[in-house]
């Protein structure tokens, strides 16, 4: 095994750990308590997302169903992955708890957290994801990742798209970023 294996592998099995230590109920064997801290900070994301970006707004109300993820860890050096539990809300209502994964090989160190959130604006598109036994973004459905200058109004373009998203970071909205290869699941909780 080579020297750049075994530190990938290192840093995997570190992020693997991360992953798995978040915080108190998110992780635990109660059903109730891990619902409950995917509820709450879902609230807050959304918040911190209408907050930052007004416009966020009218296009959740205008969206048939809302997929958050409060909170994606994503940790690498050169092989990396990213890992995060969220929840689907169709007209404000819980509708199911979803994990997301993605990988990503190249030029990185480091770790981040983030916020993601997909809309998705037609009931096909909704619908689509609904059925799928696992859902990832730019194979099973484009989507849009809207950014500051982008997304400053909701115009017809934009609310024509099946699927949009916006992704968070604590230093605000981030700019020209993908989210294509993400795979995301149902959780059994």
């Amino acid at each position: 095994m080579n020297k750049r294996m075994l530190i990938a592998a290192a840093v995997l099995s570190a992020f693997t750990a991360a992953c798995s230590t978040t915080q108190p109920g998110m992780n635990g064997s109660d059903p109730m308590a891990q619902r409950a801290a995917i509820n709450a900070e879902t609230d807050a994301a959304l918040t911190k997302l209408a907050t930052q970006m007004p416009s966020s707004t009218e296009m959740i109300r205008r969206a048939r169903g809302v997929l958050v993820f409060p909170k994606v860890v994503s940790a690498g050096f050169v092989v990396g992955g990213s890992y995060g539990k969220g929840e689907l809300r169709v007209h404000d209502k819980v509708e199911g708890y979803y994990s997301t994964t993605a990988a990503s090989v190249g030029l990185l160190a480091g770790a981040d957290s983030k916020a993601v959130y997909i809309l998705f604006m037609t009931d096909e598109s909704l619908q689509k994801f609904r059925n799928s036994k696992g859902w990832t973004a730019g194979a099973d459905a484009s989507v849009s990742v809207l950014n500051a200058g982008a997304a400053t109004g909701v115009d017809t373009q934009t609310v024509k798209r099946p699927v949009v998203g916006y992704v968070l970071t604590n230093a605000g909205l981030m700019a020209n970023v993908a989210i294509d290869g993400t795979k995301i699941t149902r959780l059994d909780i």
